[in-house]
């Protein structure tokens, strides 16, 4: 009984490892999770303010369109 009771020790003591790197990958992806759901609620907050936000595009560049869109308006 005493090797039985080794390899059942062994045994659960290998599960429990392995679990354990489970439960950190699984708290990661959580964590990653909250995070893009804050980054995407942010981004709803701009398009609410009904201004685009095009990636590489500086705050000249987006005046110039705005007021190139705001002339386009005036002419209808």
């Amino acid at each position: 009984m005493t090797v039985r009771r080794a390899t059942l020790a062994l045994s659960l003591l290998a599960v429990a490892l392995s679990v354990q790197g489970c439960l950190a990958v699984a708290a990661g992806g959580a964590v990653v999770g909250a995070t893009g759901a804050v980054v995407g609620t942010g981004a709803k907050v701009v398009v609410a303010t009904g201004k685009a936000v095009i990636p590489g595009e500086s705050k000249k560049d987006r005046e110039k369109r705005e007021f190139k869109e705001w002339k386009k308006q005036q002419g209808d």
